[in-house]
This record gives structure tokens, C-alpha cells and sequence, in this order.
């Protein structure tokens, strides 16, 4: 399955002001990279939400989220939420924004 191309619009309009964010698709997916590091993914009708280790237990308690986990191993720190989750612009701008806080502190890959 492609990735939801109106999700991936949506989390552009989000990114468009901030700057040093490229996008690339990778294994299927729409990811938007900060500085080299994965930020965030649109994933089938998901989006996928780097938090980081800090952020990913209380992430994971949320309504509609789950452990992103496409090869039978979860990836820890990255979170999949679906798309009841994400439904309004504000709700994906504060995935975007957790993220970018994540991503934004990481060394430049």
C-alpha cells in the first residue's frame, strides 16, 4: 500500500516554515528528514512520529498511537499514529512539534 499523499501534504504545510527539512521516500514511505535525521513519516494512512526514548512510554499511552513496528521488531522511540489521531491540523502539528523537539537536538547525520 502507498503511502495517504493528503497526510503527507498536510505534514509539508506543517514543515513549510522550518528550515533544513527535505523529504524523501524510504521503504514506501514519506519521510521528512531534519538535518539528515528521520523527523516524522507518513506510513500507509499513519503518521510515524519520532519521540525518542524520553517520549516514547507516555507517547504510547495516548489514544490511537502504537508501537511502529514493520519488521516484527518495534522500533523504540518511533511512534505510529493512526489516522484518529492525527485527524485535525492541530493534533498532527503537536506530533510534528514533539518530533522536531526529538530530531532537533540530534547531531547532524
Amino acid at each position: 500500500m502507498a503511502f495517504d499523499r493528503i497526510l503527507a501534504e498536510r505534514v509539508r504545510e506543517c514543515l513549510a516554515s522550518h528550515k533544513r527539512v527535505e523529504e524523501k521516500t524510504l521503504f514506501g514511505c514519506a519521510c521528512f528528514l531534519l538535518r539528515g535525521n528521520v523527523l516524522v513519516g507518513v506510513w500507509k494512512d499513519s503518521l510515524v512520529a519520532r519521540v525518542g526514548p524520553d517520549g516514547y512510554e507516555d507517547a504510547l499511552l495516548e489514544p490511537h498511537v502504537k508501537e511502529f513496528n514493520i519488521t516484527g521488531r518495534p522500533m523504540k522511540g518511533w511512534v505510529r499514529v493512526k489516522p484518529e489521531g492525527i485527524g485535525d491540523d492541530d493534533q498532527l502539528g503537536d506530533w510534528v512539534r514533539r518530533s522536531h523537539r526529538f530530531v532537533s537536538k540530534l547531531p547532524v547525520a
